[in-house]
């Protein structure tokens, strides 16, 4: 119940605020609205307000909504509404019209992201695990319990205040093939450099656990079982809480992270555990239960076993005006990570398993609203950022397209004839319903697993 209301509140709110946005300019703008609906369909809620009579609409599919101008092209206008019609207008009220639903969502974005800054959030610190031997940061240097607190990428040196923060900015990094010094404090106290060459790792960047496949994970605390799940693998295997598992099929198990890893490398074959419990070695055999899939289509697996132990964490806060300033660079710097991620799936750079569809979001927006308001509230910023830029994507149908034509027009002092813009319509649908087959694709993918 709580996934579905987080997903139609942020659906409503984003959809709302999207709309609001071509509505309030094009009421500024002197346009006669007709209609503002929320949704698709057969209405819900309906009524009228404003000396234009203009008529509010809450509809049955909440997957979208429009704001109907008067307009020549779609139908007959009274002789007294003519002056207000939308196609009478210049061409740079008609771009502001349209531009206005994008910029609202990226308003938003701005809103949410800065009072997230504000009011401060609890996360991780930047402090490393020890790297699987043989990859890239085992190679580059890196040690168990480095932190990080800065990093280099060119002639810039950003301070790194989180795990989150170090995330984003090696993923930017990586996106665009850059080098970068990671400027850390290790276990003992000394300070020290690593060197990080993204150059070649520009086509995988884009997956979700690039990071990981570096070797780059959070430092997690010992393996200690707090938890074990009734009628579980770990319940059935004799797993009690209080078991500090030490190894996995042989193998020493030094943190939680290592035996989260141990699990899912299993790909769901049993698993030998060596466990302390009182002073004592236990072995155990479990046989790991797939969950769900990742973003990437990967198996995940779960034994049932809730892990103890604390992350060392710091709260991420900003004055009102620092605040205000990050949630002007955040919305910026996610806007154009976005539009690198869907650049490299076009020319094949990054995997189509990036898109992702409602079921994946309304997932996501259960999960981050279990964590509180502040999680809940970035994950609205972040879809909003994606509602805005994808919408700006030069594409028919999407208000981007409609301000290439305008594009067009001014500079040709010609405007697309609408035969044309039919036509160039069609494509685009075609290419947005196959972009939301593909997301659907992966929704059901990470549920139940690829098709074969």
């Amino acid at each position: 119940m709580v996934t579905v209301l987080a997903f139609l509140f942020a659906l409503g709110l984003l959809i709302t605020i999207h709309e609001y946005g071509h509505y309030r300019v094009a009421v500024a703008a002197g346009v006669k609205v007709l209609r503002f609906s929320i949704g698709f369909g057969k209405p819900l809620l309906k009524w009228t307000r404003g000396a234009d009579r203009t008529e509010f609409v809450i509809a049955a599919i909440p997957l979208g909504g429009f704001v109907r101008m008067v307009d020549e092209r779609e139908g007959n206008v009274a002789e007294e509404d003519l002056p207000r019609a939308f196609n009478r207008q210049p061409l740079r009220k008609r771009a502001a019209i349209v531009a206005a639903g994008p910029a609202a969502n990226l308003l938003l974005a701005v809103v949410l992201f800065a009072l997230v800054a504000f009011v401060g959030v609890r996360q991780p610190l930047a402090l490393l695990g020890a790297p699987p031997a043989g990859s890239p940061a085992a190679q580059a240097g890196v040690r168990s319990g480095d932190l990080v607190q800065s990093v280099t990428m060119g002639s810039s040196t950003q301070a790194v205040q989180s795990w989150e923060d170090l995330q984003f900015q090696l993923l930017s990094a990586a996106l665009d093939g850059q080098t970068v010094t990671m400027h850390i404090r290790a276990a003992d106290g000394r300070p020290s450099s690593v060197v990080l060459h993204f150059t070649d790792a520009q086509d995988k960047a884009s997956q979700p656990d690039f990071l990981a496949s570096w070797g780059l994970h959070l430092k997690s605390p010992p393996a200690k079982i707090n938890k074990v799940i009734p009628g579980s693998p770990a319940a059935k295997a004799g797993m009690l809480p209080g078991d500090l598992v030490t190894q996995a099929d042989g193998k020493p198990i030094a943190s939680a992270g290592a035996l989260l890893r141990a699990i899912q490398a299993s790909d769901g074959r049993p698993l030998r555990l060596v466990a302390r419990r009182a002073q004592q070695d236990v072995v155990l055999s479990v046989q790991p239960q797939r969950q769900s899939a990742a973003a990437n289509g990967q198996q995940v697996w779960r034994i049932g076993a809730m892990l103890g132990g604390e992350i060392p964490t710091v709260v991420v806060k900003s004055g009102p005006l620092a605040a205000i300033g990050q949630g002007f660079s955040r919305t910026w710097e996610l806007s154009a990570l976005t539009l690198k991620t869907l650049g490299k799936m076009v020319i094949g750079q990054a995997s189509l398993s990036n898109l992702s569809g409602p079921v994946t979001i309304a997932d996501y927006a259960g999960r981050s609203a279990e964590l509180g308001w502040l999680a809940y509230l970035s994950f609205l910023a972040i879809i909003s950022v994606s509602l805005g830029v994808l919408n700006l994507l030069p594409l028919p149908v999407l208000d981007g397209g409609h301000l290439l034509y305008y594009a067009i027009e001014g500079f040709t002092r010609r405007s697309i004839p609408q035969r044309l813009q039919e036509r160039l319509q069609q494509g685009g649908l075609a290419v947005i319903a196959l972009m939301m087959a593909i997301a659907l694709y992966n929704d059901f993918a990470r549920l139940i697993g690829p098709f074969h």
